[in-house]
């Protein structure tokens, strides 16, 4: 029988000493658990002596994880003892089991771990929701207390930190989290993205030797006060991503180079034309229902009408109105009875800009919201759907089959690919383009050499580069390259040495995930905690 029990107290509480089970009673719904302390004594909370003399007891009911399906009832047997200490404010205290019990703690030692591992993961409505599958009813208010009440983690002092921005509230509330890059791990969040806040945080952490980061001035500003020890590292990808759009905006600006691509349409032979069988004035050609609803009537009624038939009785025989019987007769043909809809002399309000779009459109504008924009502060008072019904019938309208131009993004796409992984059309097509401008060719040149820097760790060409690009009329590579220069020892260390901010960039998506999660619940302190501790 002892053997039994002391299996029972090693597969109950496999890793808690001093408690002995009495009884074990297991029914189809509830496990009903007896046990009780074995400890000699207890240390007083209030003064920390310890005692032996017991002053009474008592049960207590704690709640614990279910097993197998079933309810698990902890009657937990409890002894309140005296405490002999005389300047001690307490007389009695009663002794808590450890990593089983708390004082006032509802729940067991290990249910509340796993309440609280549920919150971190799912936060608190999910969360609560998952704790009822196995058979815990909590509320999503009890699970976020749970995961606020968590203690705060232990890391060492990072040695390579990233710094990165996450928006609380996107384009108003931003904070800052940093992450230690060589683990891995997020080491802190901060409210705001301030350089005197982060630069608070790394005077207090002097063993920081590198400091990954955007090319955000205020992180540039709060490093240098805060870590002035440190090498400020600027992150390749955002270096490249800037050259991006550089390179997007300098294609733009010669967007008519890019119309060589183009061949003159063939001059096409008319056929000779041919007389039409019946002249008509009508905007519906044969085929169209309602034009051809109209033809047949209006041929039926004159056809009866020659027969010797009235038009009172012709009303009766089609099932007309004498109405429409009389607007049919006194016709001539059906193309007069096209009216309001179907008259197409009608004017628009778009008329007077109607030349102004045409020669828009001819430049290569195609974009109907922009040509709208353009004409409004010409005078325009109509709508934009007039505007987008002109371009779309545009658009849409016969036109003799040639290339179309490639757009200012495509174009900077050829340039900034690696030239072998373009294919034979693009490499030609991106060929006739540089022959024709000579800007575009410089600025290949320039976005390749660049790459060169960045995929080799060659950042002591990055004077050399700056220098090529100013001799060129390039403006917008201009505007890149004087921020850089701004940034010089930042964006060489970045396009050496091979630290990088990527593992930040992926705690920012976690953070806006984890943000999803707590919708309408996510106060600073308790986003903390869930990316600190997750």
């Amino acid at each position: 029988m002892e053997d039994v029990v002391l299996r029972l107290e090693e597969l109950l509480f496999p890793s808690i000493a001093d408690v002995a089970v009495l009884s074990v009673d297991v029914n189809n719904e509830t496990v009903r658990i007896e046990a009780c302390c074995t400890a000699v004594g207890a240390v007083c909370p209030g003064c920390g002596d310890r005692s032996s003399r017991v002053h009474g007891s008592y049960l207590r009911f704690p709640a614990d994880s279910p097993s197998a399906g079933r309810r698990v009832v902890l009657c937990l047997e409890v002894r309140r003892f005296m405490c002999g200490n005389p300047s001690c404010d307490r007389r009695t205290f009663v002794e808590q089991v450890s990593g089983l019990t708390r004082r006032f703690g509802r729940w067991t030692e290990g249910l509340r771990s796993t309440l609280a591992a549920v919150g971190l993961a799912l936060a608190g409505r999910a969360g609560a929701r998952m704790a009822g599958v196995f058979g815990v009813s909590v509320s999503r208010s009890t699970v976020l207390r749970m995961v606020s009440a968590l203690p705060e983690p232990e890391s060492p002092a990072p040695r390579v930190v990233g710094v990165d921005e996450y928006a609380t509230r996107k384009g108003r509330v931003y904070g800052t989290v940093l992450v230690d890059v060589e683990t891995r791990r997020p080491v802190d969040l901060l409210p705001d993205r301030e350089a005197s806040s982060l630069a608070a945080w790394l005077a207090e952490r002097p063993g920081i030797e590198v400091v990954c980061r955007d090319r955000a001035p205020f992180f540039a500003e709060g490093a240098a006060t805060g870590a002035p020890q440190a090498i400020q590292v600027a992150d390749r990808w955002h270096l490249w991503h800037n050259l991006g759009e550089a390179t997007e905006r300098s294609v733009a600006q010669h967007r008519g180079c890019l119309r060589v691509l183009v061949p003159e349409p063939a001059p096409r032979t008319s056929p000779e034309p041919t007389p039409p069988e019946e002249a008509s004035s009508s905007p519906w050609p044969t085929g169209h229902r309602f034009a051809d609803r109209i033809r047949t009537r209006h041929a039926t009624v004159h056809a009866l009408l020659e027969a010797g038939h009235s038009r009172r009785s012709i009303g009766r025989q089609l099932h007309m109105t004498h109405r429409t019987v009389k607007s049919l007769a006194d016709a001539p043909k059906p193309e007069d009875l096209f009216r309001g809809q179907w008259q197409n002399n009608r004017t628009s309000v778009l008329d007077e800009y109607k030349p102004y779009l045409d020669d828009r459109w001819n430049a290569g504008c195609t974009n109907a919201w922009k040509l709208w924009e353009e004409i409004v502060p010409l005078g325009y008072k109509g709508t934009y759907g007039i505007v987008s019904a002109y371009i779309r019938k545009k658009r849409t309208s016969p036109q003799p089959v040639t290339a179309k131009p490639p757009s200012p993004r495509t174009v900077s796409k050829w340039i900034l690919s690696r030239p072998e992984t373009l294919t034979e059309i693009e490499q030609l097509r991106l060929k006739t383009v540089l022959a024709q401008c000579p800007e575009l060719e410089a600025l290949t040149g320039h976005v390749r050499s660049f790459a060169t820097m960045l995929t080799e760790r060659q950042g002591e060409r990055l004077p050399q580069w700056l220098d090529a690009v100013r001799q060129d009329d390039l403006p917008s590579l201009h505007t890149l390259a004087a921020g850089i220069d701004r940034d010089r020892q930042a964006v060489i260390a970045g396009l050496t040495l091979p630290w990088n901010s990527g593992v930040v960039e992926g705690h920012v998506n976690r953070i806006k995930m984890l943000k999803r999660q707590m919708f309408g619940r996510a106060g600073f302190q308790l986003l903390r905690k869930r990316v600190l501790l997750s």
